[in-house]
């Protein structure tokens, strides 16, 4: 298996530490719900460590919650409600975003606001290596002192500065020091601390929490190309320094963005759909599949078109999926299952393309391809029971769980069957325009009629 490691910038040979991979993935700070942005990252992670499950590796996952920051302060204010109270509330709506794409859970969530005594001991310990100073009651890092800090994001230190000299402050022994401690501000949350009253610094809370849950050395750290630089440049400065230990992490592996037009979807920027949003129109197979059609690295553009023919492809793999003949009824065993045959060349071919760096776009092709087959055979009357389930394994692996979409509520059915039947006698009667106007007003109802070779079925819209 080969990943690509953003901090040697090519692909690399995964060799984990052991048989458990160590997992970190930067998670989200909840003051607002979350958007395809960070579906498209949670995906992915998700589809990466059941690969790797798959694979016979122990995954230990951690992924991080953000409970204390400038933007929930501010949101809070603004709402008249306790920062504590509006974390809790999207917290919440995260979880529920998550469960509701099939995304697992990780193994761990520490939060912030729980971890104040891990966050001050590394931030103490930074002090006491020189690699941090207290300045007006807050801690700053001494970038300085890093001789290889900007690694990651293939920066000089020198073309950094330029760029970011107007961070500087009078507090800052140098415009590039970053803040491990913020000294407290009148209305703000604040922890006691051996240099008064503050909260953390963002970057500073992931290294603490990733090595008190992981250790000194983690196989796999994502989280989207926007954390690179800062963020994660500035973790591995503060580990490092920390524990005097080399690499803090093996594979650094970070998602593409998803683009609304020309520009990064943010919060910021107000160009968003929410994940609740897509939601209300496709499946979360449909989503899954929209998002892991276009490699992890590369950025993806968002686009109702590419969501509906992801949703087209979706029924062509639970068709596919169906244990059981169109008319319900078992599908026929008379002659040997060799399908097995057929699943095991694709299993083959999907390790071999998810191998390479988790190419998704590949594995869903043969997903389609094995679908394809699926369908040729059951058309034939072979017993196709073998490749089905393969199908569903391997479309597993992706986070696809394949059901059926939702009907109505059952006591909906027997009038759909009604206007159906009422639609079928206009037909034949040749009164189009009535028979249309059922169609067209179920459809508004959320329900698709399909006229097909058997007759005319009907489903629920996504």
């Amino acid at each position: 298996m080969k990943v690509y490691n953003t901090l040697s910038g090519q692909k690399e040979e995964f060799l984990p530490q052991g048989d458990e991979v160590r997992m970190y993935v930067c998670g989200v700070t909840p003051y607002d719900d979350c958007h395809i942005g960070h579906g498209m990252s949670y995906i992915i992670f998700d589809v990466i460590r059941r690969y790797l499950q798959f694979q016979g590796y122990k995954v230990k996952y951690v992924q991080n919650i953000t409970d204390i920051d400038d933007k929930i302060i501010d949101r809070a204010n603004q709402l008249g409600i306790p920062p504590r109270e509006l974390a809790q509330k999207y917290t919440d709506s995260y979880f529920e975003d998550m469960d509701a794409l099939n995304i697992g859970r990780a193994d761990i969530y520490p939060r912030a606001t729980e971890e104040i005594p891990k966050i001050i001991e590394v931030i103490q310990g930074l002090i006491d290596k020189g690699y941090a100073y207290p300045a007006g009651g807050s801690v700053y890092f001494r970038v300085r002192n890093v001789a290889d800090y900007g690694k990651l994001s293939h920066r000089s230190l020198d073309s950094m500065r330029a760029a970011e000299g107007a961070m500087g402050s009078e507090e800052k022994e140098d415009p590039m020091d970053f803040v491990l401690w913020k000294a407290s501000k009148p209305g703000e949350p604040w922890w006691e601390s051996p240099w008064g009253r503050g909260r953390p610094g963002w970057h500073i809370e992931c290294s603490a929490m990733s090595l008190k849950y992981l250790g000194d050395t983690l196989d796999i750290h994502g989280g989207g190309q926007d954390l690179i630089f800062p963020h994660h440049e500035n973790e591995i400065a503060q580990s490092e320094s920390f524990t005097g230990i080399k690499p803090f992490v093996k594979y650094w592996l970070h998602n593409g963005l998803v683009q609304f037009g020309e520009e990064k979807m943010s919060k910021s920027l107000g160009n968003l759909i929410t994940i609740k949003e897509a939601l209300e129109k496709y499946s979360a197979d449909a989503i899954r599949i929209f998002i892991l059609s276009s490699h992890y690295r590369s950025p993806l553009t968002y686009s109702e078109e590419g969501l509906e023919a992801a949703e087209r492809g979706t029924d062509r793999l639970r068709q596919a999926a169906q244990l059981s003949s169109p008319e319900g009824l078992p599908l026929a065993v008379e002659a040997p299952d060799r399908s097995g045959e057929i699943g095991a060349v694709y299993q083959s071919r999907f390790i071999k393309v998810m191998d390479d760096d988790f190419n998704t776009p590949g594995a869903l092709a043969l997903l389609f391809v094995l679908a394809r087959n699926i369908n040729q055979g059951r058309d034939a009357g072979s017993s196709i029971v073998l490749a089905q389930q393969m199908l569903i394994k391997l479309a597993g692996i992706l986070g696809l769980t394949l059901k059926p979409p939702e009907k109505p509520p059952l006591n909906a059915e027997p009038f759909i069957e009604l206007l159906m039947s009422l639609r079928d006698q206009l037909r034949e009667a040749k009164k189009w325009q009535e028979a249309d106007e059922i169609r067209v007003r179920l459809d508004e109802l959320g329900i698709a009629l399909e006229d097909t070779p058997k007759g005319t079925v009907w489903k629920r819209k996504r």
